[in-house]
């Protein structure tokens, strides 16, 4: 079926973030141990599918032995990752407890409502230029592609060999049903193909829980307390704070079974497994390269209330608000995107590649956007604006596939104001209501052009 000449895209995994606020957006990138956060009641659950050592934890383990060392710890994934008072922080003070001595850092790399292919771009400016001892990878429940992921594992060995890396598989919905009869979800063994050949050790997360489930001692999900019996999560996806120390208890049993073991540091080179994996994936603000229009302003984040949330990933961002304004880069390689902040008075964006306008559609083999060769189907309009937009902020991105050469990108403001009132749907519609002026705009906030390739100045 033909869609209409302004029909619009949002980005993908957007199921992630319903009824989900991005909270503790505003945390530091890097944070210290904080005792209060333990792993509570471990308990002495042993299932040899629990997690695969692989070639281990060795320079981890061997560095975090040494009297007065200094440990950096990378967790990069989605909002499960974000969140305070879960995993992440519970898992930092457990890797306190191997060695008293040492100090332990953590970097909080995690992006609610964001997948696998974005934390390639973001994976240098967030991470690795801090020099992780290891890095936690979750991105099972938020789109973890094959090709993004391949690409975040080679660029962590290609920026420091000896780095360690743990995928960590959280799960979502009726998943734990297939982790209790005795399955792995299909998006896992995918990764778990990655983890194999890479020899990377990987944690099933959601394995505990889910027999738990099966012996009828936890709901995986209510939004009220159930007697004798562990809620797990409210929504499906996000944990409870009982159910994220089950997830906190699956990594400190596989990271105290990896510390046992005697892993000789030795990583053969391999070849990529897929041809298009995102081995350069990169990011950099719009005043690095390009050239812009004069309507166009850099905000200072930590200026505007409404923004200030989002200083830790961008101390500034580009915006616009008169339709026709442009912004224009070059690159070589094989794809862009834009990461950039939703909010009620933003607009769409006409995107032009190699001097034409281009029609979007989704891509049938990957998350990204391609070109559609026939005028009449896609979308000629990039929308910014979505039902979680909806009197709030919230970081968002896209990313678009080109063939693999040289291009010259143009965003353009455009003139043309998405429906957001049916957007929005009838039961959204309170602030809409109060304050139309809001929604009758149509800025944007760019915050990081994404690149498979590399900028050309």
């Amino acid at each position: 079926m033909k869609k209409s000449r302004y029909c619009v895209f949002v980005a993908p995994f957007l199921f992630l973030i319903f009824g989900v606020v991005l909270s503790g957006i505003g945390q530091p990138l890097l944070f210290d141990v904080n005792p209060r956060y333990e792993v509570k009641n471990l308990s002495e659950f042993t299932d040899s599918n629990e997690f695969s050592v692989r070639s281990g934890l060795p320079n981890f383990f061997k560095k975090i032995k040494r009297n007065n060392s200094s440990i950096k710890v990378a967790f990069l994934g989605g909002s499960i990752t974000r969140a305070d008072e879960q995993y992440r922080l519970q898992i930092t003070n457990y890797i306190q407890s191997f060695n008293t001595s040492c100090v332990v850092k953590g970097i909080n790399a995690g992006v609610s409502g964001t997948g696998s292919d974005l934390g390639a771009c973001r994976l240098y400016e967030q991470v690795l230029q801090y020099n992780p001892d290891l890095v936690f990878v979750e991105f099972a429940v938020n789109g973890g592609t094959s090709q993004a992921i391949e690409g975040i594992v080679r660029q962590i060995r290609q920026h420091n060999a000896a780095t360690d890396i743990c995928f960590i598989y959280t799960i979502a919905r009726e998943q734990y049903m297939i982790y209790a009869a005795g399955q792995v979800p299909d998006n896992i063994k995918k990764l778990e193909r990655i983890a194999n050949y890479y020899q990377i050790p990987s944690v099933h997360m959601g394995l505990y829980p889910a027999l738990l489930e099966k012996r009828n001692q936890l709901i995986w999900k209510s939004n009220l307390p159930v007697e004798n019996k562990i809620v797990f999560s409210n929504d499906g996806v996000h944990p409870t704070e009982a159910g994220g120390n089950l997830y906190a208890q699956s990594i400190a049993r596989a990271l105290k079974k990896i510390s046992e073991v005697e892993s000789p540091f030795f990583r053969k080179k391999r070849k990529p497994i897929f041809k298009n994996s995102l081995i350069d994936a990169t990011m950099f603000s719009l005043n690095q390269y390009g050239v812009y229009s004069s309507g166009w302003q850099l905000i200072n984040t930590d200026d505007v209330p409404e923004l200030k949330q989002f200083a830790p990933w961008f101390k500034e961002v580009l915006s616009a608000s008169t339709s026709g304004e442009t912004y224009t880069f070059t690159f070589r390689g094989s794809a862009f995107g834009i990461f950039d902040i939703g909010g009620p008075e933003v607009g769409q964006l006409e995107i032009v590649v190699d001097g034409k306008v281009v029609q979007l559609v989704k891509s049938p083999e990957t998350t990204m956007l391609s070109l559609s060769e026939d005028k009449n189907t896609g979308a000629n309009l990039l929308n910014r604006f979505n039902q979680y937009c909806n009197n709030r902020y919230r970081g968002q991105y896209e990313f678009i596939e080109l063939p693999k050469g040289k291009h010259e990108v143009q965003l353009k403001l455009s003139a043309v104001l998405p429906d957001k009132k049916a957007i929005l749907g009838l039961s959204n519609l309170d602030d809409y209501t109060k304050h139309p002026e809001k929604y009758l705009q149509h800025k944007v906030y760019l915050g990081r052009i994404l690149l498979n390739g590399r900028p050309l100045r």
